[in-house]
């Protein structure tokens, strides 16, 4: 983990109830939901949302306004491009 993570893990365990390695599972785990790439997030969330019981339109509608709340750089995607990403 680098420098900056590593205070940010100080930083919550003095100012939490966290324990240190409770607040280094944490960092790791928010690290980790930032660095989603936009394709592993329309999958995941395809699969989510199908499993939900929603139909692939209602899908893909929710999807692409998700991806412009989302805190990654993701360009707008048509409703063929999130088809595309999910089935290839």
């Amino acid at each position: 983990m680098n420098t900056d993570l590593n205070e940010l893990v100080d930083y919550l365990s003095g100012n939490s109830s966290l324990t240190p390695a409770e607040s280094r599972r944490v960092v790791r785990e928010v690290v980790a939901f930032f660095s989603e790439t936009p394709e592993t997030f329309v999958l995941r969330r395809h699969l989510e949302l199908k499993q939900s019981g929603l139909k692939n339109a209602a899908i893909y509608t929710l999807i692409q306004g998700e991806l412009t709340a989302r805190c990654f750089s993701a360009p707008s995607l048509s409703t063929r491009q999130i088809r595309r990403v999910i089935y290839g």
